[in-house]
């Protein structure tokens, strides 16, 4: 029999399955309790329910914690765990530490729909939705998961695209019941779906990362097929509805390629594209990817474009690279080799 798993539950769903079972409505919080804040990884663990209850519970669920069936390690210290999930499918996660931080970049899917031209994830295609169990799994299962000060839905996946299962792992992620995380600490990346991000903003108070690589539409049409759909400029427009000026924030990813979207009149439209924004905007390396003609830009123009954008009033960092002796790095990820 496959037992349906306890991890990724709300509060509020852990108290309907005690209580629908006969058992005291304080239960579910002790299973919450267990799950998110001791993290049992069986039912058994569980010493303040009583036998009669374990032994209810066990018939027909588990905790649903499991381990990476591989890890690898890069010779920057950034470590990529494989994950197989609960329909016999693949996921890659990245931790990565510096200094005093420690993120963890998880997937919210198998493969992906959007099929970015530089994504090796999106050449994958898209396998299935990870639900929230899959997705909160990547987080407990990892060694260095109590180390963790930060966290980024930047790994396989388009996150507002399985925003349910999303927003169910925030809740936990951010609950005092759960594991009671900053939402400032955790940061979901778009490439501006705008339907989900509609809902992300509504219903949560986490950072929100926007995928931009180019000010053009027809360039970035090139880049991303998604721009037909949602263009650059409606998205803008939504995000000016909302309050960035608090706990909230917005940044702008921008790989740099060479000779595409690297120059000053880049960063001059950028610079009036985001005016009236309260943003930062993180300037990232385009890690190559096998039978794709793009190629990173030099030191010299990312420079010179962080300097511009910063000159003109917008933070702007340039982003270490990591873990690309590995493909753990941005547009790096896929499992399509284990399938």
């Amino acid at each position: 029999m496959i037992k349906t798993p306890l991890l990724g539950k709300t509060l509020d769903e852990l108290t309907a399955i005690t209580t629908g079972r006969g058992m005291p409505s304080f239960t579910g919080k002790q299973l919450s309790e267990w799950i998110y804040k001791r993290r049992a990884i069986s039912i058994d663990e569980m010493s303040n329910l009583s036998l009669k209850n374990r032994t209810l519970l066990n018939e027909q669920y588990e905790v649903g914690r499991y381990l990476p069936v591989e890890k690898q390690v890069s010779v920057d210290g950034t470590v990529k765990y494989l994950f197989k999930t609960q329909k016999n499918q693949f996921i890659e996660s990245v931790f990565i530490p510096e200094d005093d931080r420690a993120t963890l970049c998880i997937s919210s899917q198998v493969g992906c729909k959007m099929n970015c031209l530089f994504c090796m994830t999106g050449k994958q295609g898209f396998g299935a939705q990870l639900t929230a169990q899959e997705i909160l799994n990547q987080y407990y299962s990892i060694p260095e998961s109590e180390q963790l000060t930060n966290i980024v839905f930047m790994g396989m996946g388009e996150p507002l695209d399985n925003i349910e299962n999303v927003l169910r792992t925030l809740e936990v992620l951010t609950a005092d019941y759960g594991l009671g995380w900053s939402p400032k600490r955790i940061t979901v990346s778009t490439i501006g779906l705008i339907p989900g991000m509609k809902i992300f903003l509504e219903k949560s108070t986490c950072h929100l990362a926007v995928s931009m690589h180019s000010p053009f539409d027809e360039e970035r049409l090139k880049l991303m097929p998604i721009q037909k759909a949602h263009p650059i400029h409606k998205v803008l427009d939504e995000l000016r509805n909302h309050d960035f000026s608090k706990q909230r924030r917005v940044s702008f990813e921008y790989i740099l390629f060479n000779g595409l979207n690297d120059t000053l009149r880049h960063a001059r439209e950028m610079v009036k594209l985001l005016k009236g924004i309260d943003c930062r905007v993180n300037l990232i390396r385009y890690h190559a990817i096998p039978g794709i003609d793009l190629k990173t830009s030099d030191e010299s123009k990312m420079i010179a474009f962080r300097d511009y954008l910063t000159n003109n009033g917008i933070m702007t960092t340039i982003r270490k690279s990591r873990g690309e002796d590995i493909f753990a790095a941005c547009g790096m990820l896929s499992s399509s080799k284990h399938v």
